[in-house]
């Protein structure tokens, strides 16, 4: 008996595992939506947000309904709701609630085995997040490389006639935020930028004319680092290089570090003020013949703000300005200003129309104090 055992268990056992095999576990069961009118739809509940249920339906796609609009809601599967009024800090991230979700008669019910239900009205219902997404959020460590934004911008000219002219543009825009969603505050963040404009204009020998060329080079790059004490302010760490042939800076390189606030955030418009204390080293560019111009090493400051706002029709406008003054030297300061304007015309490309102005208050000798240009591109968004 004992050896007839021995040799049905493994093979009912393998049996078992074959008829698993052939039965896969059977789909979730859907989410549940009735309408104040009665209707009613089956699908999935992706999140709640400013008042408003995103709801995923096979027949309807994704709908965006007012909590007013809903009779009842069912879910089983696991949500973290965050109350308005009440912000989201490393000391209550713990003590948010979630379980599966109930609405009806005007509230929202939690219901979850590791703690009593909670009933909390709509009106105070400020998001309902999938709990793997709240964890995932809150816990999160972004590798460097994740979670990069931003835009990709080139333009170029080119002319063959009397003068032969070419310019390029080239430009990257990234920003990487920390956490990556608007409901939890933001912990950092991280901007790089490059800029490179680079021309060249011939003019043939004409008659008793010699021939001659023009060269426009002119590059900047800079980045920062912000770490937030709270939503709006925050310390920083920067750096920039430049390069500007018009005004005979071969290279001026600034590390800094200071404090930031951000005094308007809204869905529509966002103003940062930054000021910092840096060194600040200056080379130029020395012409055989014209007086030794001597580099220049100092203490100074950037004050700069930076402003965006969302226009209609998802126009982009942005716009910054500095000024850097010399603490060491008072008459080695200099002022940077740019504003863009990016209107979309196919999904993730835009054309863009830019204008700058750079001045340096001591230029080597002969170069011009300002820089202007206005550039046009094309403008492509990464994300």
């Amino acid at each position: 008996m004992r050896r007839l055992t021995a040799l049905v268990a493994p093979a009912l056992l393998c049996l078992s595992g074959l008829l698993q095999a052939q039965n896969p576990a059977s789909k979730p069961t859907p989410d549940v939506l009735v309408f104040s009118n009665g209707d009613q739809l089956t699908g999935k509940l992706e999140r709640v947000a400013g008042g408003s249920v995103v709801f995923k339906s096979d027949m309807a796609g994704e709908l965006t309904i007012s909590f007013d609009k809903i009779k009842e809601l069912h879910s089983g599967e696991q949500f973290a709701l965050l109350r308005k009024g009440i912000p989201l800090t490393k000391k209550t991230e713990h003590t948010v609630p979630s379980g599966t979700v109930q609405v009806a008669d005007g509230n929202v019910v939690l219901t979850s085995s590791a703690q009593a239900p909670e009933t909390v009205p709509t009106k105070n219902v400020d998001y309902l997040i999938d709990k793997a997404s709240f964890d995932k959020q809150v816990n999160n460590k972004v590798g460097f490389l994740h979670g990069w934004n931003g835009v990709v911008t080139g333009g170029a000219t080119v002319v063959r006639a009397t003068q032969n002219g070419t310019t390029l543009t080239a430009g990257l825009n990234l920003v990487r935020v920390i956490p990556q969603v608007s409901w939890l505050p933001p912990s950092n963040r991280t901007t790089f930028n490059l800029m490179e404009s680079y021309g060249k204009l011939s003019t043939p020998i004409i008659g008793t004319t010699p021939a001659s060329d023009v060269k426009t080079s002119i590059f900047h790059t800079d980045a920062e680092r912000d770490e937030y004490f709270s939503p709006r302010l925050y310390a920083l760490g920067d750096l920039s290089f430049d390069h500007n042939y018009s005004q005979g800076l071969q290279f001026q390189q600034v590390y800094g570090g200071g404090i930031g606030w951000t005094p308007l955030k809204d869905p529509k418009q966002e103003l940062d003020v930054k000021a910092d204390i840096h060194y600040e080293s200056q080379q130029f560019i020395q012409t055989a013949g014209d007086p030794y111009q001597p580099n220049v090493n100092l203490i100074g400051s950037t004050f700069a703000e930076t402003y965006l706002r969302n226009l209609p029709h998802k126009i982009l406008f942005t716009e910054t300005g500095d000024i850097l003054p010399g603490w060491s030297d008072t008459k080695a300061y200099s002022a940077n200003a740019t504003a863009t304007i990016a209107l979309p015309v196919y999904k993730r490309l835009s054309a863009s129309f830019s204008t700058t102005d750079n001045f340096l208050n001591n230029p080597a000798v002969g170069y011009k104090k300002n820089s202007y240009q206005f550039v046009t591109g094309v403008t492509y968004t990464l994300h």
